[in-house]
C-alpha cells in the first residue's frame, strides 16, 4: 500500500464522517421532526430506519469514489464505540445483547432487530459505494466509445 493510497483512505474517511453528520443534522433529523406528526410514534423508527439508509447510500456513494480501502475503513470506524453519534450503529450493544441472550431468551427480539438494523446500514454503505464505482465505470466506458 502506497503513501498515497492511504492518505486517499484516510481522506475518505473524515469526509464521510463529516457527510454523515450532514446527513443527519441537515436531512434527517428536520425530515423527522417535521413528518413526525403527519406519520405517528408507530412509523417513526421505520422512518428514521429509511432516512438513516438513505443516507449511508449518500455516504458510501461519496466516499466510494476513491476506492474501497477508504469504505473499509469508515466503516470499521463505525464499529468503534461512537458515544451516541451514529445512533443506530452501537456494537458494544449489539454485543452485549448477545450476551444477555444466553442468560434470559426475551432478549432474542432486541437482538435481532439491532442485528438486522446493522446489517442494513453496513449494507447501504456497501451498495451506494458499490454504485459509485459502477457509474464511474461506466462512465469512462462511455469516454472510451
Amino acid at each position: 500500500m502506497s503513501s498515497n493510497g492511504m492518505l486517499t483512505a484516510v481522506r475518505s474517511t473524515v469526509l464521510g464522517w463529516l457527510a454523515l453528520f450532514a446527513v443527519m443534522l441537515l436531512i434527517e433529523r428536520p425530515l423527522l421532526r417535521w413528518t413526525a406528526p403527519i406519520l405517528g410514534a408507530g412509523w417513526l423508527p421505520t422512518a428514521q430506519l429509511a432516512l438513516e439508509c438513505i443516507g449511508f447510500v449518500a455516504v458510501g456513494w461519496l466516499i466510494g469514489r476513491w476506492g474501497s480501502l477508504g469504505v473499509l475503513i469508515f466503516a470499521a470506524t463505525l464499529a468503534l464505540p461512537n458515544f451516541g453519534r451514529v445512533p443506530a450503529i452501537d456494537f458494544p450493544w449489539l454485543f452485549q445483547l448477545l450476551l444477555d441472550c444466553f442468560q434470559n431468551a426475551r432478549y432474542l427480539g432486541s437482538f435481532f432487530t439491532s442485528l438486522a438494523t446493522h446489517v442494513l446500514l453496513f449494507a447501504s454503505l456497501f451498495i451506494g459505494s458499490h454504485l459509485s464505482r459502477a457509474l464511474e465505470r461506466a462512465y469512462s466506458l462511455n469516454l472510451r466509445n
